[in-house]
């Protein structure tokens, strides 16, 4: 079986000013997508999903962090990462869910990056133009909230009822004039232990 890949689709967002004040630097969101055809439509109720996942979910991987990466300018400017999927009316959830919850797909981008988080996700279902929202955070440190971003884009013509799209998402940075501080200070005035934040000192 070929993986049919109807269209690929760029999302670039420049943020210039946020609160009334410049943003110094300015804010890219970026994200990378692919519309396919669901490789298990049309199949009825598929039990082994993992012939399709290894055949395509490498195919993916590989090809959206290579568009991620040039329309980033490099690797070096990706602070902040994620993933989404997106499954088409027809679709199971579990076909989106597939293609993108494997290490099969994921580890291209986390190689790229030389990222130690793993990738936040969104796994939903809609009709063509459905928002797509693709949760980022630090590509080193999963506390950092400054690098806490949602990315939002619709396709307008996709996902197709029997089609998925599947997606990276990145941000050069933080929010802008972020000061709600990292996860650690709320940690350490609550007296908990960092290495097990279930505790709190006594």
């Amino acid at each position: 079986m070929e993986l049919m890949i109807r269209k690929l689709v760029n999302f670039d967002e420049m943020t210039l000013i946020e609160g009334g004040r410049a943003a110094n630097p300015a804010l890219r969101m970026l994200a990378v997508a692919a519309v396919v055809k669901n490789p298990w439509a049309d199949r009825g109720y598929v039990e082994d999903l993992k012939p399709e996942i290894r055949a395509f979910a490498p195919v993916l991987g590989r090809l959206l962090t290579e568009r991620m990466v040039a329309l980033a300018g490099g690797a070096d400017k990706i602070q902040a990462y994620g993933k989404a999927a997106m499954a088409g009316l027809d679709c199971e959830q579990e076909h989106a869910s597939a293609l993108i919850h494997t290490l099969h797909f994921g580890n291209f981008y986390r190689e790229a990056v030389g990222a130690k988080s793993y990738l936040g996700f969104t796994n939903t279902r809609g009709p063509a133009n459905t928002q797509i929202n693709i949760p980022l955070m630090d590509i080193h440190d999963t506390g950092r909230r400054s690098h806490y971003l949602t990315i939002q884009f619709s396709i307008s013509d996709a996902p197709a009822d029997d089609e998925l799209v599947i997606t990276f998402g990145a941000a050069t940075g933080g929010r802008p004039h972020h000061r709600i501080g990292d996860r650690y200070q709320d940690l350490a005035e609550m007296g908990a232990d960092l290495e097990n934040p279930a505790m709190v000192k006594s």
